[in-house]
C-alpha cells in the first residue's frame, strides 16, 4: 500500500510560523515521524509539498496510478479551492484532510472546508500528531474496502 502525503501552502514555514497555533515541529520533523510510522505499519509513503495550487493538482493527477490514498494538509487552500476539491473527488482515491490547528476554533473564514464534504475523514487540532492520527485513520478506512 502506498499513501501520498501532500503538504500545502506555507507548511515549509512550520516551526517558525505562529508556533503558538501550529506547534514547534518543522515540516521535516513531521515527515520523519510519518516515515517512521509508515515503516512500523508496513506501508510506503511519498511526500510532496508546494505553495502552488496548480503544482498540487498536477501532482495528484500524476500520482494516481501508484497510490492507494491521500493524506492532505491543504493549508489555506482548504477554504478557497474548488479546483483542489474537484481534483480530490475526481482521482477516485480516498483522502483524509488534516490540520495542525482546529479550524473550527479559529477565525470564521477558516470554518468552511471545500474538501471535508468529499473526504473520508478530517483530523484537526492535535498539531503534528494530527498527521499520525490521519495516517492511521486512512489506513483503517482502506482496510475496510
Amino acid at each position: 500500500m502506498r499513501i501520498a502525503i501532500v503538504h500545502g501552502a506555507n507548511l515549509r514555514m512550520l516551526g517558525r510560523r505562529e508556533p503558538e497555533v501550529y506547534g514547534s515541529d518543522t515540516l521535516e520533523d513531521i515527515n520523519r515521524r510519518l516515515h517512521a510510522l509508515a515503516e512500523e505499519l508496513g506501508v510506503e509513503i511519498e511526500v510532496f509539498q508546494s505553495n502552488s495550487e496548480g503544482a498540487i493538482l498536477d501532482y495528484l493527477e500524476e500520482a494516481v496510478p501508484r497510490i492507494d490514498g491521500v493524506l492532505i494538509n491543504p493549508g489555506a487552500f482548504t477554504h478557497t479551492s474548488v479546483a483542489l476539491r474537484d481534483a480530490l473527488a475526481g482521482i477516485d482515491r480516498p483522502f483524509v484532510e488534516v490540520h495542525l490547528s482546529n479550524p473550527a476554533a479559529r477565525e470564521s473564514f477558516r470554518r468552511r472546508s471545500y474538501l471535508a464534504p468529499v473526504a473520508a475523514g478530517v483530523v484537526a487540532g492535535f498539531r503534528a500528531e494530527s498527521y499520525l492520527l490521519a495516517l492511521r485513520g486512512l489506513l483503517a478506512h482502506l482496510s475496510r474496502d
